[in-house]
């Protein structure tokens, strides 16, 4: 393959990724905080349609960001009162959250489908850009995609290396010990929660003002679940969830590339294959990501040929992660 190809296949692979990433990493967040959000999905429509409808109207995209951030915010919000406050089921309340939020993206983003807006200004680094090698893949791109590379570095100094990373990590490992230090569990589960919805609401921006430039109806429908499915694969440690979402777009760009003019040994095989590819492999994946703790998928692994065997435990064993303890699990404080 050609040199310089291989170089814009790979920085279109690094900028495709990037609101992926950053919705991963809110939702990380979220959930290393003890509170899982399957909202995602709908607030990143509801907050992309936002931001490019505030974009739109102000001529100005940073307003849009800022708009979409709020409405992640708010859902998360929502999220945190009826589920830690009024303690109903996390898993319900988000649930109903994501449908809500889509219906409310499609309804209120009607004046806005496919009407042309402003868009996120691409800015090379100047001098890094012109970098052999590295340049064209990591100094060419724009802000937000900038935002992207450094926030899983950020994100995992906090978690791994500042006490508030140390107290975040014990909201959802062990909330009581948290308390008994003195920590307000309920306020600080809200903080964490409402800030990692506004990462999830910037990453739905981050489509219509940026990779997907506009609003469409249920435009970025789907990414929301593949988030979470890649939070859950990554273990939720952020380098792995970024890796994750690296692998997925990786995917799901040989797979366009393949439908067009497959390889060799997969030509015949239908092109609708391919645009299901990434999806079936990613729940092979987190089938085995949890396949230490789960006796069916053990017992199917053990009744495998050697051959086979010996490389998918081998697999097993490096990608099987464990949940924090609390996760999703209701604190109450005396």
């Amino acid at each position: 393959m050609d040199t310089t190809r291989l170089l814009i296949d790979i920085a279109a692979i690094l900028a495709s990724s990037a609101p992926l990433v950053i919705a991963a990493m809110g939702e990380t967040i979220s959930e290393r905080a003890g509170v899982v959000n399957l909202s995602l999905d709908g607030k990143m429509l509801l907050a992309g349609m936002t931001g490019f409808a505030v974009g739109l109207i102000t001529s100005n995209v940073a307003l849009g960001f800022l708009a979409a951030a709020a409405v992640g915010a708010l859902v998360a919000a929502v999220l945190c009162y009826v589920s830690l406050t009024l303690r109903q089921s996390q898993t319900a309340v988000g649930f109903v959250l994501a449908l809500l939020c889509t219906d409310l993206s499609s309804f209120l983003g009607n004046p806005y489908n496919r009407v042309p807006g402003v868009a996120v200004v691409h800015q090379p680094i100047p001098l890094l850009a012109d970098t052999p090698i590295i340049g064209p893949i990591f100094f060419n791109h724009d802000p937000v995609i900038y935002a992207s590379f450094l926030l899983v570095p950020i994100v995992w100094l906090v978690l791994t290396r500042t006490r508030q990373g140390l107290l975040l990590r014990s909201l959802g490992e062990r909330p009581a010990a948290a308390f008994a230090r003195g920590a307000n569990v309920t306020a600080l589960r809200y903080w964490y929660v409402i800030l990692g919805g506004a990462l999830v609401g910037i990453a739905g921006a981050a489509y219509t003002l940026d990779l997907k430039q506009g609003w469409s109806y249920r435009h970025t429908a789907g990414t929301g679940w593949i988030a979470l499915a890649i939070v859950i694969f990554g273990g939720w440690n952020p380098w792995r969830g970024a890796i994750g979402c690296y692998l997925f777009v990786t995917l799901q760009t040989l797979a366009s590339r393949w439908q067009g003019a497959p390889p060799e040994l997969l030509a015949g095989i239908p092109t609708q294959v391919y645009q299901l590819a990434p999806f079936a492999l990613m729940i092979f994946v987190l089938a085995l990501v949890n396949g230490t703790t789960n006796p069916a998928v053990a017992r199917w692994v053990g009744s495998l040929p050697d051959p086979l065997r010996r490389p998918l435990q081998w697999l097993l064993d490096r990608l099987a992660v464990q949940a924090p303890a609390a996760l999703g699990q209701p604190f109450t404080q005396p």
